[in-house]
């Protein structure tokens, strides 16, 4: 609410008066006090001239009273007025969203704080085994990424060689004596299609003396005699060991591995002794074919054809079948998007591990300003529920703890719309408070918010000041507090109930020769009067600025009604 302070003032003019300023129109909301004191005033002058006219003394005219005042300069300032309660500059309520026991408090109520500083260390082991299992996540989830990169590359590398492996080759010249699919079927990669056996060649691994052997080299002729018949076969060495073994008796031996064609009687199951440079093999052995192999599928998909049956014969990189002309382009797709669901995942599980590594943060809680402990209602060894705050027996909310930055104090004020606009940071502010009598505290506007809140039509803005020098307030203190908008020095006034306001300015009552009584207090003769015309400046609800018409010392009239204007200030002072 808007006040214009008078002061009373020196005897001294100033040196230069205002020619001319614009007229200040008083807000529509009142302060009370100024017209009680008004009030009281002319209360007073009433009496005391109806006493003076009742003895003989005072004038009256249908019913009229006469005031008398003097132009005189004052020192004008202008204000608007609110109240608000001291706040401290920051707080903080302390609130967790974690349960636990309590380990560590170390801090007190009253101690300082620095930002950062522990206040609550809680009992985290289910977190800290949840970062474990997420940590053990992201090392699995870069493994399958490394997997599926690796299948990516490989893909690009073989290329060239999708065709090829399109193809089933015989890996081995011999009799196919198994097929493991047929044409049409859908084949993996890996998986087996035919096995090949080598009949027509047969293989007999005898010993031979150590010192024999010795002379003995890879392809040299040997006579090979198949126990059971009297048949000779020619065969020649395929094989030497390299290393000698102990036979019968104690002898030193070696193994020679004896390459025959097979003739088509001999089988696995045949046996025989052979002979090489006129030495006789020192212990027989048992006939094997010479090579026995299986195909297997170089690539997956649908088979579409098999050229082979049981019992064929097939030479070696014989074509034998084919797999449909694979869409390589189709399969490194896939596996381009496999790596980047790879890669999702590893994300996936990073996020998870940086999650739960925060909750693990949650656990510590520290300041997260410099400041006073205000309230501690927590200590080690108790549980922390997720928030602890409860109902306190006054109707407010109990925290774990308080703090409070005492380093500045503020308050807000609430400002009607009708001032808002001369408010501005930075402007001065005289506060006093009820709980600390007899000072006046300064401080100064910090914030001026914009977001009105309307109430029954009537729009109030919130303004934050914060005090200059808060020795003696506290937080919770009610104070009352002047901002000053306008503070210009001395000014020529009258009372605003002497001035009748017109459209160019005002006119003022002023005692012509003849009318004021020997006193210079009491009107004698109200017919001698004069109206002047004055020239209007700023004005409230108790003066009103003079820029021209009136000199310093000036004296002024003003008529009230005796009964309605006692009746009046009465009521309005109320």
């Amino acid at each position: 609410m808007e006040t214009m302070q008078v002061k009373p003032g020196t005897e001294e003019k100033p040196a230069q008066q205002p020619q001319e300023k614009p007229a200040f129109q008083p807000p529509k909301k009142k302060r009370k006090w100024p017209k009680r004191l008004l009030a009281v005033v002319v209360v007073a002058a009433l009496v005391v001239f109806l006493f003076r006219g009742c003895m003989g003394g005072g004038t009256t005219a249908s019913g009229s009273v006469y005031v008398t005042g003097q132009a005189a300069y004052q020192d004008m300032s202008v204000r608007v007025s609110g109240s608000g309660t001291i706040e401290p500059t920051a707080s903080y309520q302390l609130t967790t969203l974690v349960s636990g026991e309590i380990l560590e408090a170390p801090f007190e109520e009253g101690q300082e704080v620095h930002q950062g500083d522990v206040l609550f260390r809680i009992d985290s082991t289910d977190v800290e085994n949840s970062v474990e299992q997420a940590q053990i996540s992201v090392r699995n989830a870069q493994l399958s990424l490394e997997s599926a990169r690796l299948s990516y590359q490989d893909l690009l590398d073989s290329q060239s060689d999708a065709q090829e492996n399109a193809l089933v080759k015989a890996t081995d010249t011999g009799i196919v004596t198994h097929l493991y699919v047929e044409e049409g079927d859908d084949v993996t990669l890996g998986a087996p299609i035919a096995d090949i056996l080598d009949r027509e060649h047969m293989k007999l691994t005898v010993s031979f003396h150590a010192a024999d052997a010795a002379s003995f080299f890879v392809g040299q002729s040997a006579s090979v005699r198949v126990d059971g018949t009297s048949e000779v076969l020619t065969g020649t060495i395929d094989s030497i060991s390299a290393t000698d073994s102990v036979g019968a008796g104690g002898a030193l031996v070696r193994e020679v591995t004896l390459l025959v064609n097979n003739p088509g009687a001999l089988t696995d199951a045949s046996t025989g002794t052979a002979s090489v440079g006129g030495a006789d093999c020192a212990a027989g052995g048992s006939f094997a074919y010479a090579s026995s192999s299986q195909v297997t599928a170089q690539t997956g998909g649908e088979l579409v054809s098999l050229t082979v049956k049981e019992g064929d014969r097939v030479t070696e990189d014989q074509i034998i079948g084919s797999f449909e002309d694979t869409d390589m382009a189709t399969q490194i797709e896939n596996a381009r998007i496999a790596v980047q669901n790879a890669e999702n995942a590893v994300a996936t599980a990073q996020l998870s591990l940086q999650s739960a590594q925060q909750r693990l943060e949650d656990y510590t809680i520290t300041s997260p300003i410099d400041g006073t402990v205000i309230e501690k209602n927590l200590d080690v060894g108790d549980n922390i529920d997720g928030t602890n705050m409860t109902a306190s027996a006054s109707g407010g909310v109990t925290y774990p703890a308080v703090i409070y930055d005492l380093s500045a104090l503020t308050f807000d004020m609430s400002i009607n719309e009708l001032d808002i606009n001369q408010i501005a940071v930075g402007q001065k502010v005289e506060i006093t408070s009820t709980a600390v009598a007899g000072r006046t505290f300064t401080g100064h506007v910090t914030t001026v918010n914009i977001n009105g809140v309307t109430t029954n039509g009537n729009t109030n803005y919130p303004v934050t000041v914060e005090v200059d020098d808060p020795d003696g307030l506290l937080p919770g203190m009610n104070v009352s507090a002047d901002i000053i908008v306008q503070e210009e020095g001395q000014a020529l006034c009258v009372p605003i109930e002497a001035v009748e306001r017109g459209t160019s300015g005002g006119v003022v009552l002023v005692p012509g020769e003849g009318a004021m009584a020997e006193d210079g207090i009491t009107v004698a003769d109200p017919t001698k009067l004069e109206r002047r015309e004055v020239t209007l400046g700023r004005s409230n609800e108790q003066y009103v600025e003079i820029l021209s018409g009136l000199e310093e010392g000036e004296t002024i009239v003003m008529e009230m009604d005796a009964a309605s204007s006692l009746m009046d200030m009465m009521v309005s002072a109320g």
